[in-house]
């Protein structure tokens, strides 16, 4: 997967204390000596994390809402070598009832799970463009297919994301709802999935020529019957 020589390579994650992100580091089938690099806020967790990885972790200090240096930082990380994959998994889900009553928190959900992938991926692309090689991993939603009342705001985020694109190989991975820390005390919704159930998947998905992964597959039928829906009945709809 990496570099397709079967070398250690560099890997990247955004986001790095995701459950998600963390679960697609473990289930690569990486050699021995592969670096991953964790950028994030919390250095500590970041720190914890690696320990767990069966790879040589480096921690980058990253903050999604500071993209003046986001370039800045993926520069760093290029300037250390070329980097075979990253993974875009840098993300919030904040309530909409709360985002309903403080703008400020839509606009703080859309500058994470949209712009911030934006400022950093087009650095990356323009910099695996040059090595000639590289993949990008980006974490999407079944709630960039048709955003729901219940979630329009990070819905639009993730459709946004949903349309990027770089001129570099990309695997879009669309799960639907994903049982962990994000999720905490929200009632599981049907064809669920686990980090590590996404992590699997997306791991077998990099070994072969995929730009789209449903997790479970089966959301691909149920999207389609999503799009069926009248709008004014969609619109009502809770979950």
């Amino acid at each position: 997967m990496l570099d397709n020589l079967g070398r250690p390579g560099r890997v990247l994650l955004l986001g790095g204390t995701s459950e998600i992100g963390l679960a697609i580091l473990a289930a690569l089938r990486a050699p021995a000596g592969t670096e991953v690099l964790l950028a994030g806020r919390d250095e500590q967790r970041m720190a914890a994390a690696g320990k767990e990885l069966p790879y040589r972790c480096t921690m980058i200090v990253f903050d999604a809402l500071e993209p003046g240096r986001h370039q800045e930082v993926i520069a760093g990380v290029f300037a250390g070598g070329p980097v075979d994959l990253v993974i875009a998994a840098t993300g919030v889900l904040t309530a909409q009832e709360l985002v309903d009553r403080d703008p400020a928190l839509a606009a703080e959900m859309i500058e994470v799970n949209f712009t911030s992938h934006v400022t950093t991926l087009l650095a990356v692309a323009e910099k695996m463009r040059s090595q000639r090689y590289g993949t990008i991993v980006v974490l999407s939603s079944l709630a960039a297919i048709r955003p729901r009342k219940a979630n329009y705001v990070y819905g639009a985020a993730k459709a946004g994301l949903d349309a990027f694109g770089t001129g570099v190989r990309v695997l879009l991975v669309r799960p639907g709802f994903v049982v962990g820390r994000m999720t905490a005390g929200l009632p599981p919704a049907p064809m669920s999935s686990t980090p590590a159930e996404v992590g699997r998947a997306v791991g077998a998905a990099l070994d072969g020529q995929a730009s789209l992964l449903w997790v479970p597959r089966g959301l691909a039928a149920a999207a389609m019957v999503m799009r069926l829906i009248p709008r004014p009945l969609w619109r009502r709809l809770r979950r």
